[in-house]
């Protein structure tokens, strides 16, 4: 069992960066892939940015590509997400999971934090 526990989400003004954590509980999360969700309100939930076990593999939606980043620090149990050059549309909730596997298969993830509310006034 993994447990994930998200920090760092908050308020902030258009163009400014916050940067999400994501702490994992138990010795098994070197080996998971790891990824960052979000929701915002009235839309469906969106894959945002995922990492392979290694760190060495990456993906991003389009929306934000070249603004954020997704890195991790398996001797902290930890994934964060640094987000830059925030923008009212990236308002939401946003969520870590794992993937029982090394890379993400294209399936939700097998575990999930409670989530982190980010808001971007304009």
């Amino acid at each position: 069992q993994v447990q994930l526990v998200e920090s760092g989400g908050g308020l902030v003004q258009a163009g400014d960066s916050l940067r999400l954590s994501c702490a994992a509980s138990g010795r098994t999360f070197s080996s998971y892939a790891m990824g960052w969700f979000r929701q915002a309100p009235g839309k469906e939930r969106e894959s945002v940015a995922t990492i392979n076990w290694s760190g060495t593999y990456t993906r991003y939606i389009d929306s934000v590509k070249g603004r954020f980043t997704i890195s991790r620090d398996n001797a902290k149990n930890t994934v964060y997400l640094q987000m830059n050059s925030l923008k009212p549309e990236d308002t939401a909730v946003y969520q870590c999971g794992a993937w029982a596997a090394r890379y993400d298969n294209g399936e939700l993830p097998d575990y999930w934090g409670q989530g982190t509310q980010v808001t971007v006034s304009s």
